[in-house]
């Protein structure tokens, strides 16, 4: 079954996401005017529709309310769950107010419940919306796969579709205020270079990057490494198992690390500097030409 011909309801139960345009576009022409911007329906140019189906999307465009100049909108319709795997099926318009033609790349959605609780987050490619025209509204079903979805069963009202705008953002270096004060200019610069150059996390992924290990005269290990969060939000880590691995693939130490806890805030690499006592050392004379800091399994 093609997804468009998922829309046969003509009464909405979500509502409306609205932003400006140049929180996710950038250098996009701004309109000047104040005056409200009515949207026209736009429909994919691969879609071949009925008659009738065709008569449910205008009726829908139409009751939508008007937008400002230099808006972007997604405008719920409603949410199916296909039975077959449990993925939400979530029906809506994607607007724009702009005078002249956009397209978007990837961006994390949002679903919202009715007291703006995240109830699923994913990430999609919305250049397969193609190239919106100017003041128009296409519809468009957006499949948020079970796993990405945070409750048993989709609201039947008053929710909303949104973007995080922070996901389209550059991930960053965050330091912490001791870093930031113990650190010259040129050591903020190099570990900004690095972070910028390290591989895009997942959405809400979190993962760990070693970028400096240090054998000790007392015989312990420090170890300094990236803590990286691809959450949207601010994650807090209390506790943090770590092992180190030399260049053979031995385990040069293995301890657990009570951190109070660390805040990372989102979409940011945090560096941290863990030290194992020599008691948790299990390697003498160990081959850090390569070296790996993981969780363990």
């Amino acid at each position: 079954m093609k997804l468009f011909n998922l829309f046969k309801k003509t009464e909405k139960t979500g509502s409306d996401s609205t932003i400006d345009s140049e929180e996710i576009l950038e250098g996009s022409a701004q309109s000047e005017g104040t005056d409200e911007v009515e949207t026209t329906l736009s429909l994919h140019p691969q879609w071949a529709l009925s008659q009738e189906q065709e008569y449910v999307f205008r009726f829908l465009s139409n009751e939508l309310e008007p937008l400002k100049p230099n808006q972007i909108s997604l405008s719920g319709i409603d949410i199916d769950v296909e039975p077959a795997n449990g993925n939400w099926l979530v029906k809506a318009f994607f607007r724009s107010s702009l005078e002249q033609p956009i397209t978007i790349g990837p961006v994390e959605l949002l679903l919202l419940d009715g007291n703006g609780e995240v109830i699923a987050s994913q990430e999609f490619d919305l250049n397969e919306l193609g190239e919106l025209p100017a003041r128009s509204a296409r519809p468009w079903v957006f499949v948020f796969e079970k796993t990405n979805t945070f409750v048993e069963q989709p609201p039947k009202e008053n929710w909303k579709l949104a973007f995080n705008v922070q996901s389209m953002a550059p991930h960053r270096l965050e330091l912490d205020k001791a870093w930031e004060e113990g650190l010259s200019t040129e050591q903020k610069d190099a570990l900004a270079k690095v972070v910028e150059q390290m591989p895009k996390l997942k959405p809400r992924e979190v993962n760990f990057a070693g970028f400096q290990v240090k054998q000790q005269d007392d015989k312990s290990i420090s170890v300094s490494l990236f803590i990286r969060n691809g959450h949207s939000k601010q994650i807090s880590v209390e506790t943090l198992p770590l092992e180190l691995l030399d260049a053979t693939g031995d385990i040069v130490a293995r301890g657990s690390f009570n951190l109070g806890p660390l805040e990372v805030k989102a979409n940011t690499s945090k560096p941290w500097t863990f030290i194992y006592p020599k008691e948790m050392v299990q390697k003498e004379n160990p081959d850090f030409s390569k070296w790996i800091i993981r969780v363990p399994q």
